[in-house]
């Protein structure tokens, strides 16, 4: 099976989230899926095939250690992958759990996609989560900026969310892999995000993914359409719009554009660039 290899949320030629993405006439088992995410080796493939009705997909995503309920970067691919075979335009996913749609295009830049995330939701972190969050990356709580508090954040899959006051606190980041992956397991989380506010609507971000059993991920869509809705419930003044930078630190910058409604747990459109991969 051929596997497209396409970098989402790219820095116009540079950067991006690589993901795997694969088609079939019907999906294959899981256990063939997670063997061929394996084989890629990207932190998430995306797995679709076509289903009754026009544009409409059916998709499966998978890390290189397990299934993904949702993958924002994945999708952006998918996107991406769909436009260069079936032409520009919007298309229905059905994810396990939720239905999604990706929108595609081309242009003479190369591909861009938007998606529209599942519902989102958020909660605030109990002491006892918070310190342990804490002791996991090192931190000591005067270094956090609590006008984002820390929080259980939604938008197609779980994550818990960290500001941090200080720039350099988030170029620091650092955690113990095996630790990390029992922490995250035991909670069902895909990521940990840790944020750095540039301003009100710029934020610079570092998504720990020790759950897929890899360390960091250069740009997290999933986890940016769960901040986007965690931003709405505290009344954020994001004026329906905002950026995420990612993935600087690991010399992979990524682009992560954010539109979202005043609407309570309403979809995020999460949308960027993406560039095929030799």
């Amino acid at each position: 099976m051929d596997v497209l290899r396409i970098a989402s949320f790219s820095d116009g030629e540079n950067g991006g989230n690589p993901a795997g993405v694969a088609f079939y006439d019907e999906l294959p088992s899981a256990e063939t899926m997670q063997k061929l995410a394996f084989d890629v080796g990207f932190s998430e493939t995306a797995f679709a095939s076509p289903m009754e009705g026009k544009n409409n997909w059916r998709v499966r995503y998978f890390s290189p250690e397990s299934e993904v309920p949702f993958c924002g970067h994945a999708t952006i691919a998918l996107g991406a992958a769909l436009a260069r075979r079936e032409g520009d335009g919007d298309y229905a996913l059905k994810l396990n759990n939720a239905a999604i749609s990706v929108e595609g295009n081309t242009s003479e830049n190369g591909f861009s996609a938007a998606l529209q995330s599942p519902p989102t939701k958020s909660m605030p972190l109990n002491d006892v989560e918070l310190n342990l969050l804490l002791s996991l990356f090192g931190l000591e709580r005067d270094q956090l900026d609590m006008s984002i508090p820390p929080a259980e954040i939604h938008g197609g899959a779980d994550h818990y969310v960290l500001a941090l006051k200080s720039r350099d606190d988030l170029s620091a980041m650092n955690y113990d892999l095996e630790e990390g992956r029992t922490f995250m397991n035991r909670r069902g989380l895909i990521t940990v995000m840790l944020v750095y506010k540039e301003h009100d609507r710029k934020f610079h971000t570092r998504n720990a993914f020790a759950s897929g059993g890899v360390f960091e991920d250069p740009a997290t869509g999933a986890a940016s359409a769960a901040f986007a809705g965690y931003l709405r419930d505290i009344k954020w003044p994001h004026e329906n719009n905002f950026q995420i930078i990612q993935g600087e630190d690991m010399g992979m910058r990524s682009i992560i554009d954010v539109d979202l409604t005043n609407e309570k747990g309403a979809s995020i459109r999460v949308s960027g660039a993406a560039r095929l991969m030799e």
